[in-house]
Formats: structure tokens, C-alpha cells, sequence
């Protein structure tokens, strides 16, 4: 079993940055890749970014190019930047983590809301 609670979420000015932090507790040696998706109101899940336990990415392409996002096996830890942020950047962000035997995870979100 593993635990994700998200922080780092509130209100961010169109053209800033915002940053979220994902921390993992439980099972935690068992993760394979970590990251993040976020729903925008009547919009289905999508991906933002992932890190996989050997370093390889995935991102969104509604963010990539403005986007980064590590991960910190010692503190159990998934950070996240999003740079020159646009309204359409407002949503919940969940983070994710899937462990090695396929099972995932879900943090209870944090919501983000960009003002334009």
C-alpha cells in the first residue's frame, strides 16, 4: 500500500510559475514510476508529467516544453514546476505512483487555479 499526499496548491497569477509537492509514505520502496495528472472541470483526467525509477519522463503536451518534474527516492518525494502558467492550467493535480507489480495510486488532489 502507498500513501500520496500532495501540497502546494492555491491560487497562481497567468505567467508565473507554480510548484507542488507529492510525498509518499507506505510501500514506498515499491514505486516505479511517480508523478502527476490533473482534471480541469469538465475534462477527463490527463497526464502532466511522470519520472520512472531509472529517470525516464513522460509529459503531457498541453505543458511540455514548460514543465519539470524529479523525484527524490531517499525522502519519498515528487516535485513539480510549471512554468509561464495559463488559465487552461487550472485544475486539481493528483499525483500518481505505480509500483512494480502494476497497482496504482492516487493522492486526494490539490486544486490550482490560474488568474488571468
Amino acid at each position: 500500500q502507498v500513501h500520496l499526499v500532495e501540497s502546494g496548491g492555491g491560487l497562481v497569477q497567468t505567467g508565473g510559475s507554480l510548484s507542488l509537492s507529492c510525498e509518499a509514505s507506505g510501500n514506498t520502496w515499491s514505486i516505479d514510476v511517480i508523478g502527476w495528472y490533473r482534471q480541469g472541470q469538465g475534462n477527463q483526467r490527463e497526464l502532466v508529467a511522470t519520472i520512472a525509477s531509472g529517470g525516464a519522463t513522460d509529459y503531457g503536451k498541453s505543458v511540455k516544453g514548460r514543465i519539470a518534474v524529479s523525484r527524490d527516492d531517499a525522502k519519498s518525494t515528487s516535485d513539480l514546476q510549471i512554468f509561464n502558467v495559463k488559465p487552461e492550467d487550472t485544475a486539481v493535480y493528483y499525483c500518481y505512483a505505480r509500483v512494480k507489480r502494476g497497482l496504482e495510486y492516487w493522492g486526494q488532489g490539490t486544486m490550482v487555479t490560474v488568474s488571468s
